[in-house]
């Protein structure tokens, strides 16, 4: 058996102040600058997990869902949800908050996948993700449903052998 980890071992805060020069030209941080963010808080959260060098192996679908305007505060928490041989995934939820009107809106979320790598870069085994509270374990267990969809879209595993997504299709 794999040693565990708990979750929360793993959890980052990273905040960062918008500056003109993270912005477009609506004064609203541009899409990319918030990925760069949102992949470094995601990395160090599978490196505190893992205690290994990680590399970016997906983005899942993430969703813009409010702007985040010049001067915000940027909130990004990070952690693990789950961990499979080698790989991570990773639950990110964005904040930006207005601090003079004292305003914060959830403005971000996502799922990155690490994969820990040795010295030379191939892959290596990291330990279990051990959820302790009710949202960890809530994620803990979507976590494989949503690892299956990647690996079907990425074509590395064939939607028959996907038991996960076809329980959730399987009406029978």
């Amino acid at each position: 058996m794999r040693k565990q980890k708990p979750v929360q071992e793993s959890f980052v805060s990273m905040t960062e102040l918008v500056l003109p020069n993270d912005t477009n030209t609506l004064n609203n941080l541009m899409g990319g600058r918030m990925m760069h963010l949102m992949d470094i808080a995601a990395a160090v959260s599978a490196q505190r997990h893992s205690n290994r060098i990680v590399v970016t192996a997906s983005v899942d679908n993430v969703s813009f869902r409010e702007g985040i305007r010049l001067g915000s505060v940027v909130t990004l928490e990070a952690k693990v949800t789950r961990a499979f041989s080698s790989s991570m995934e990773v639950h990110i939820d964005v904040w930006a908050e207005d601090i003079p009107s004292g305003t914060k809106v959830k403005s971000n979320e996502a799922f990155f996948t690490f994969v820990a790598v040795d010295q030379s870069g191939r892959p290596i085994d990291v330990p279990d993700a051990l959820p302790e509270t009710a949202v960890e374990q809530e994620l803990y267990h979507g976590a494989l449903r949503r690892r299956q969809l990647r690996l079907v879209l990425a074509g590395r595993l064939k939607p028959a052998e996907a038991t996960e997504l076809k329980a959730l299709f399987d009406l029978v």
